[in-house]
């Protein structure tokens, strides 16, 4: 390749490529599941199409003396029906790769995504983009007049946003955070990570959090931590549960970047006391509520960016910069119990939903992460856990059972 174009890389991604590892892949998968089998063919044209859309994704994770970065690379995406493991790991160092794959398996079509190109919502578009070019060339002549995507010029989709709109220069630092109760337990072995997608009809579950007056991502928030602690043994409850919840920031700000631009917000209770669903999802949606305010997200996101222009800190060698980053990494990770993350209600245009079945996605984790995708009447929790008890997800899955709601859950193998 002639002379490539390079990428600075964005803090959040500089924290994935420090802490990336077999379990924690710091990758994330998206699916779209259609009404019908995938055609491998017209699959590969679509991504081969796409990626004129969105050239971002087309680049090489390169190791600098200070930091990594991102150069454009001339390497093609070959999709392939899924046989390996979901988030695989999608950055090495020694090896010359994309950091993203589709697959399909059936129905299903699935991004594989390194964190470190985007986050959910830039990664979405990039999947609708893949499926609306497949659909026109499954269904030449229907989908002609739609589009999928925001329109946003090159510059706006590769903008490092976190720079664009943070970083003043006082350093303050959020509440010192104590730290969390981890379900116990062992670990599964060979950094295995297995993976439950929970479906239920929303049309059930909504008005369960109508009723309460709090948020479907509070009501469930609440329903996560009840499901922890009934697997806390006495000893350890006066540890707290913190739920972290990514924040995707183009809600707060005018930013179009197809990269990473979200922060995550922790809740937290001590079960020191019986507290009940009712009690506890409004206490839940009150704290996440508080900490949403813009002018809250801006002061943590200020103290976050200003980290890189410390004078020392960019004048450190980088395998000496990832050890640090590596270390307070797992110091904040050590204050969260599990993550979950709402990626919203999908609306694809009218005539193109009519030819999806749904929509679902994972992330790893260290562990237990679950996302959570509104489609038509259909709510599904895409769980990934670390974990070889399966007790929490069984005690949500429980709760949601007890209050009526129907359930249909599907899990993955682990070798034992």
């Amino acid at each position: 390749m002639g002379s490539a174009n390079w990428y600075k890389i964005d803090n959040v991604s500089k924290v994935f490529l420090a802490t990336a590892g077999n379990r924690d892949t710091r990758s994330f998968r998206l699916s779209c599941t259609l009404k019908e089998d995938v055609d491998p063919e017209l699959l590969q044209q679509a991504v081969t199409s796409a990626i004129e859309d969105r050239p971002q994704v087309q680049v090489r994770i390169r190791r600098g003396f200070f930091w990594h970065y991102m150069e454009d690379t001339d390497i093609m995406p070959v999709v392939r029906q899924e046989d390996s493991r979901i988030c695989p790991l999608l950055y090495v160092p020694s090896k010359t790769m994309l950091h993203y794959q589709v697959t399909y398996f059936g129905k299903r079509i699935n991004l594989d995504m390194s964190h470190v190109l985007a986050d959910g919502t830039g990664a979405m578009e990039f999947l609708n983009i893949i499926v609306l070019d497949y659909l026109r060339r499954k269904y030449p002549g229907g989908l002609e007049d739609i589009t999928v995507h925001s329109g946003a010029s090159e510059g706006d989709l590769s903008q490092d946003s976190y720079r664009q709109f943070f970083g003043s220069k006082n350093l303050s630092h959020g509440p010192a955070r104590r730290k969390a109760y981890h379900p116990g337990g062992l670990k599964l072995p060979y950094d295995q990570l297995q993976f439950f997608e929970i479906c239920m009809p929303t049309s059930q579950i909504l008005p369960r959090a109508k009723e309460l007056k709090v948020s479907l991502t509070s009501y469930l928030g609440a329903l996560w931590m009840l499901a922890i602690r009934d697997e806390m043994p006495p000893r350890k409850r006066n540890l707290p549960v913190t739920i972290s919840l990514p924040v995707n920031l183009r809600n707060y700000y005018p930013s179009n970047t197809a990269r990473n631009f979200f922060n995550s917000v922790n809740v937290t209770h001590v079960f020191d006391g019986d507290i009940s669903l009712e009690e506890l999802a409004p206490e839940f949606d009150a704290s996440l509520k508080s900490q949403l305010t813009e002018e809250n997200v801006k002061k943590q996101m200020d103290s976050f960016e200003t980290m890189e222009y410390v004078f020392p800190v960019r004048l450190v060698p980088l395998f000496i910069k990832q050890r640090v980053v590596r270390h307070f990494t797992n110091k904040s990770n050590r204050k969260v119990t599990m993550t979950f993350s709402n990626m919203g209600v999908q609306k694809p245009p009218k005539p193109l939903g009519e030819l999806i079945e749904n929509y679902s996605g994972f992330c790893s984790t260290n562990s237990i992460f679950s996302t959570m995708f509104g489609y038509g009447d259909r709510l599904t929790l895409g769980v990934s856990s670390a974990y070889a008890n399966t007790g929490v997800v069984k005690n949500l899955v429980r709760f949601l059972s007890a209050s009526g709601v129907d359930i249909t859950v599907c899990a993955t193998e682990v070798i034992k």
